[in-house]
């Protein structure tokens, strides 16, 4: 039995390790300036931030900064002003890069850079296990087996979108190389007649100055 479970725990910690995203990132915003952090996401995928500005310089009240998030084709996701922590979540609703842009406010007494703790979560990392367990009313196995489910899905969501993208570059691959192709077609062509041109004009002039 303890066995089972050891086999249980390290497989879903394995796949959690493959599908889930969350990511600890530090950012050192300068006091003029803008840091960004971006992820390749696809639709319908839920995610969770929180983020805080960390001081050092006790000193002096704690900067304030500016965030916002962008989805791919330039929509607002989240905008804050003169915060010093906050927090943004949302649902994909398109496939690409996710950018989230950081800067220092006015109210930097400091002066220098400044420290930010971003908590990064997508996917199933961002899913609240404790209030679905509640919900519910499972623990345990149960709850394990429910998070193996998630993984599972996730697995398969991750695997189409991955199938989905190489169909993509595919067809842009085929494109490319059929313009390739015909451009080569026209560049050979283009220098066959430069070269019969050529020498239809050299030939005409030895014609002329009689030396043929």
């Amino acid at each position: 039995m303890g066995v089972g479970a050891n086999v249980r725990a390290v497989l879903l910690l394995f796949l959690l390790c493959v599908v889930q995203r969350s990511a600890a990132i530090w950012l050192s915003l300068p006091a003029t300036g803008t840091k960004c952090v971006s992820e390749e996401i696809q639709s319908n995928v839920v995610v969770l931030s929180d983020y805080v500005v960390i001081s050092d310089d006790h000193t002096h009240s704690t900067p304030t900064i500016s965030a916002k998030v962008t989805s791919p084709y330039g929509n607002n996701l989240h905008h804050q002003e003169n915060a010093t922590h906050g927090q943004f979540a949302f649902t994909t609703s398109e496939s690409g890069n996710y950018l989230a842009c950081f800067w220092i406010d006015g109210n930097n007494q400091g002066g220098g850079d400044v420290s930010l703790n971003i908590d990064w979560k997508t996917g199933i990392a961002a899913k609240d296990w404790d209030s679905v367990a509640r919900k519910e009313k499972i623990e345990g196995v149960e709850l394990e087996l429910r998070k193996l489910e998630g993984v599972v899905e996730a697995i398969h969501e991750n695997l189409l979108y991955l199938r989905s993208r190489e169909a993509e570059m595919r067809i842009v691959s085929e494109k490319t190389n059929g313009r390739v192709a015909w451009f080569s077609i026209m560049s050979l062509g283009v220098c066959i007649v430069v070269s019969a041109s050529q020498i239809w004009y050299l030939k005409r002039y030895f014609q002329k100055k009689k030396l043929i």
